[in-house]
């Protein structure tokens, strides 16, 4: 049997080739291929360390069997300030303890809501910790329970890091120890979670190709389900939305038509627990910042009006980019007073609950301003978007 886990550890590392991990290791491709082989031979020392550093996992992880892959392994994730993911049980924790583990989990993602991130993310990181360390200590049903609860506890720190600290490779290294956690745990429905998430930061940068290959991943994953059609509409959306960055709008609000679509479709298969940070709602938002990127500003105009109607009072940070997303298509219209109206809505409330992707949202628009810039309403808007509160918790968080 090829040597599997070394291949899907190239590809969630970016590396779309065997020339390419050839190439970022400084060896010949025909090693790479024997090491993708059914019998592949360990790797040297000098090597070894190197395919470590480079794909983020132990050489056992890695596929390769030989004594002196921990410590490589603990040497390389402790530079990255990351707890390993162990692949190995050596004892046994009661049922008890996955059910605590996972009870924390789930606390931790309802926090996200409301808690700020910089304080959140510390105990999520700590608590992804604890579950590396109990799970090497459990078997079976409870290893696999306190498994896929780490998954979790990895991609909300991920989630946490790309969407709010805006810490995209720090995000990239944290997704990849949520999708090991989510393979020891054999759940492919939260490998293709988190894989569409580590989607994005390519997207971000323009990468397109590099996006387009890790959702290729994420719905080979999804097919393994069963995945609900919450979760296939959301892998539309989140395309869309890479599409989207990378200048692609039309193909964007194809996929955004795909997933209402799917989203009409009913199926027996429930959506995971975990899934709460998409729904109908959430899509009409993908869709309205997809219009006003489009230039189809009645149309972004209606849709995101009618979302920010609907959107729960509890959906704070969803808000304040909604509000964004209005204030720029009144700053695309020509309507400098009707864009500082929902921006300053919009710093009203990242006062009370932090969000740096609102925050993007609210800068992107003052920079639209600028022709507008001595206005009084684009002042008054300056005046709170550089007041003291203001300043201090964007430069704080």
């Amino acid at each position: 049997m090829p040597n599997t886990r070394l291949k899907a550890a190239r590809l969630a590392a970016g590396y779309h080739s065997q020339q390419a991990l050839a190439d970022a290791l400084q060896v010949g491709v025909r090693q790479v291929r024997r090491w993708e082989s059914d019998q592949p031979p360990m790797p040297g020392p000098e090597v070894a360390q190197a395919l470590v550093r480079v794909l983020g996992q132990d050489l056992a992880a890695l596929g390769f069997t030989a004594d002196g892959a921990v410590p490589a392994r603990r040497t390389v994730l402790a530079a990255v300030g990351l707890a390993a993911v162990p692949t190995q049980a050596v004892g046994v924790q009661p049922a008890t303890a996955a059910d605590d583990y996972e009870a924390v989990t789930r606390s931790h993602r309802r926090l996200y809501w409301s808690v700020a991130p910089a304080t959140l993310h510390p105990a999520a990181i700590a608590h992804a910790t604890l579950g590396c360390a109990l799970l090497p200590e459990a078997a079976g049903q409870t290893r696999q329970r306190i498994a896929a609860a780490l998954a979790e506890a990895y991609l909300l720190a991920g989630r946490i890091e790309f969407f709010d600290m805006r810490e995209p490779d720090r995000a990239q290294q944290t997704l990849l120890r949520a999708l090991q956690a989510a393979g020891e745990a054999d759940d492919p429905l939260l490998g293709a979670a988190v894989l569409a998430h580590m989607a994005f930061i390519p997207a971000w940068d323009g990468d397109r190709d590099a996006a387009v290959e890790r959702m290729v991943a994420a719905r080979t994953y999804a097919r393994r389900g069963p995945a609900s059609v919450e979760l296939l509409a959301w892998l539309d959306a989140v395309e869309a939305e890479c599409e989207t960055r990378c200048g692609n709008t039309r193909t964007a609000l194809h996929l955004i038509g795909h997933a209402e679509d799917v989203l009409a479709d009913h199926t027996e298969h429930p959506s995971p627990e975990w899934l709460d940070w998409f729904s109908p709602v959430r899509l009409a938002a993908f869709k309205g910042n997809t219009q006003l990127r489009a230039g189809h500003l009645p149309q972004a105009r209606e849709t995101l009006l009618s979302v920010l109607d609907a959107l729960d009072p509890a959906e704070e940070k969803q808000s304040t980019v909604i509000l964004g997303d209005l204030a720029a298509v009144e700053a695309a219209a020509g309507d400098p007073d009707a864009a500082c109206r929902y921006a300053l809505r919009a710093l009203d409330q990242l006062e009370r609950t932090w969000y740096a992707m609102g925050m993007d949202r609210v800068r992107e628009v003052r920079r639209a301003l600028a022709p507008h810039q001595h206005e009084a309403c684009v002042r008054e808007l300056d005046d709170r978007l550089y007041g003291w509160t203001t300043t201090v918790s964007a430069l704080a968080r």
